[in-house]
């Protein structure tokens, strides 16, 4: 596993760690972590212990986009109306990659727990907490870092709350022929 760490991105994420006290220890790969399999792959860990960074919008009351940073366990979606309820925001949506990007400093598949352009609200997903170490996005798309779940909630100054979907619920959007019994059709050239 390459050490690279000259990744103006990735030294961002390391300094914003310094500043709250906590040393991470990066790792570069030479090929993609950009989704939760890949990081899974990459290092070794179970999907369950990768933190996904996701990026939700909800229009402030100056018409500005306001971020919101979801942290959640590798296998879990966001459950909309659960995130709605737990921000107290009814008009959320998925931040758009330039939305992202810009409302994070990041791209989508590096974005960070930590180290943001601008202060966000941040809800961590539970689930992460079923693990002594999670990891998470370094800043680019093919660095990551291992961090205790209690740390990272300290980290990202996030809020700890239910925002996943319920697994059956998960699972049959990801696979709705394992809830009917019945095979989709095949897609050309499958």
């Amino acid at each position: 596993m390459p050490q690279t760490l000259d990744q103006p991105a990735v030294r961002k994420v390391i300094e914003a760690a310094a500043r709250k006290g906590v040393t991470i220890a990066v790792t570069t790969f030479a090929e993609t972590t950009h989704t939760a399999e890949d990081a899974a792959r990459a290092v070794g860990a179970d999907l369950g212990q990768i933190v996904k960074s996701l990026v939700f919008v909800s229009v402030g009351e100056d018409g500005s986009l306001e971020p919101i940073l979801c942290l959640t366990s590798g296998p879990n979606r966001v459950d909309l109306g659960r995130l709605a309820a737990v921000t107290g925001r009814a008009d959320i949506r998925r931040a758009s990659a330039r939305e992202a990007k810009e409302l994070t400093g990041f791209a989508i598949g590096g974005i960070p727990p930590l180290g943001h352009g601008r202060p966000m609200r941040v809800i961590m997903d539970p689930d992460l907490g079923r693990f002594t170490e999670v990891w998470a996005a370094a800043g680019a798309d093919n660095a990551v870092f291992p961090v205790p779940p209690a740390t990272l909630r300290i980290l990202a100054n996030a809020m700890v709350a239910p925002i996943a979907a319920d697994r059956v619920e998960a699972q049959a959007e990801r696979a709705p022929e394992a809830m009917t019994g019945q095979t989709p059709a095949a897609s050309p050239g499958t």
